[in-house]
């Protein structure tokens, strides 16, 4: 439906990325960054292109808006969602923000969008604290972060507004809230988008945009610079002997001042409050909430790990004359996880792959050990507590897997021990790093960033076990068994 008339309004449908510029500009006096200015991000239009223009029916369209605090996002998402109003005749869209009062904050810059001439004669009746409905039939609503709020809703598009602050269970029920519908000639298919900072590397947010990193969702980030307004003569980014004189130079490198001189679409945020906002926090929480270039890892148990440092592609070439070795957490319910490592010449560790199953039974993982790709590893580290025997077969696991040909190998240690070992790796005091990880290992990476200390409990030294702990565990124990004199002795079977 390319026309909408509503007591003589006619507006005529955006159909190209510029016609949708050229019409936020007329009628909503809003220019909005159409290019990110920090590599590898997106801007900000990008997302508002991907909500407004419908692909063809069956194609997916949830996608993930990981930006900035102050970055724009729930304004972006209300003027997402009264595009989608005023054009898709017949369109349900619900809000759900972390808290009712994160969900107001769309609706309050819904009120503002749709007070306007020519928008306001477009309404049906009055708005409510909690709906808009307009005379097309197009309606949007608040919902409360409630199971019970949530399973009764069929609609076809839900904004989740700041996800990281989402109970695990409303953000599950919301998954089956959705279903496409011809909406004024337009097919909408249902779609839930997610909005928000990360904060955290083991929240909600965290596994959103890891799976959108995989392709199941489009994704969308953005910072503080790429949102920068007009960068006036007033800030200098080089002085004359090409030293930064700007905060923000760093992640910014002058490209703010480039886009300004091509004539292209600033942001909103002043560059004055970006650095004053940048001089009052630590740098850390300005890389993950105002840059969004990792999340925040106050509570980590290993801060040291970082992707860029320590993950590879690839085995060195000197890697072809160093000892396999292995790492092994036992579970049933849990996952076992078995790890297999090359120790260099000069003593650095590269853990080239992985293992991480569930339900399955010892025997199938030791099967997987000799019978795999790599070299069978001339020891594994393995938990002590593998020396106690099962009630069922008389046989501790340690005693299983040598008597199939393998070499079980034990340090006893706490773990705030052996954790100060992989530390030293990973992070020497003097020197580089002698723990790598290759890229293929995708659950101990992510285990390594998510493993973390009881945010709610700051004078605890005990991690938290919610799964991330099972891979670290293997490596622990494959690392201090070598770096300290481990233990064979077994009971005799």
């Amino acid at each position: 439906m390319d026309e909408h008339c509503s007591e003589g309004l006619s507006l005529r449908r955006p159909r190209t990325a510029d016609e949708l510029h050229a019409f936020l500009v007329e009628h909503f006096d809003l220019t909005v960054p159409r290019s990110g200015l920090i590599v590898g991000h997106a801007a900000p239009f990008d997302y508002l292109c991907h909500a407004f223009f419908e692909q063809e029916p069956g194609a997916s369209r949830d996608c993930v808006v990981w930006a900035n605090r102050g970055g724009g996002k729930t304004f972006l998402a209300a003027v997402a969602t009264a595009l989608d109003l005023v054009f898709k005749p017949g369109i349900e869209i619900r809000i759900l923000g972390g808290s009712l009062e994160q969900a107001k904050r769309m609706h309050a810059h819904l009120r503002v969008l749709f007070a306007r001439q020519p928008f306001d004669a477009l309404i049906d009746g009055k708005i409510t604290e909690k709906r808009i409905r307009l005379c097309n039939g197009s309606v949007v609503e608040l919902l409360a972060q409630s199971q019970t709020s949530v399973r009764g809703t069929r609609v076809q598009k839900l904004r989740c507004d700041e996800v990281e602050l989402f109970d695990p269970e409303v953000w599950e029920a919301a998954q089956l809230t959705t279903r496409s519908k011809n909406c004024g000639g337009v097919h909408v298919t249902g779609t839930i988008e997610c909005l928000s900072t990360m904060h955290v590397p083991y929240g909600l947010m965290y596994r959103l945009v890891n799976e959108a990193r995989h392709g199941e969702r489009a994704i969308f980030k953005w910072g503080v610079v790429d949102v920068l307004g007009a960068c006036s003569d007033a800030h200098t980014c080089l002085d004359e002997h090409g030293e930064s004189t700007c905060g923000l130079y760093a992640a910014c490198e002058g490209r703010a001042k480039k886009r300004d001189a091509r004539g292209e679409p600033a942001g909103h945020v002043e560059v004055h409050d970006a650095l004053q906002q940048q001089s009052r926090v630590a740098e850390s929480t300005w890389a993950s909430e105002m840059l969004c270039l990792r999340p925040k890892r106050s509570d980590c148990v290993l801060p040291e790990f970082e992707r860029a440092v320590h993950v590879v592609s690839s085995m060195p070439c000197a890697m072809e004359d160093g000892q396999w070795i292995g790492g092994m957490d036992f579970g049933i319910r849990a996952p076992t996880v078995v790890l297999w490592a090359v120790v260099a010449p000069g003593g650095a560790v590269y853990v080239m792959d992985e293992r991480s199953e569930a339900g399955v039974i010892l025997g199938e993982h030791a099967r997987a050990i000799l019978e795999g790709s790599h070299p069978v590893p001339a020891w594994i580290g393995v938990d002590p507590a593998g020396n106690q025997r099962s009630g069922q077969t008389g046989l501790s696991d340690v005693q299983a897997l040598a008597r199939v040909g393998l070499k079980p190998i034990w340090r006893k240690m706490g773990i705030i021990e052996g954790l100060s070992l992989v530390r030293a790796r990973l992070k020497p005091a003097s020197g580089t790093p002698t723990l790598f990880v290759h890229e293929r290992c995708e659950t101990l990476i992510e285990s390594l960033e998510k493993y973390r200390y009881p945010a709610e409990n700051q004078e605890t030294l005990t991690p938290v076990k919610d799964g991330s702990d099972h891979a670290v565990d293997a490596l622990r124990y494959m690392i201090q068994c070598l770096d300290r004199k481990y233990e064979t002795k077994m009971n005799k079977y």
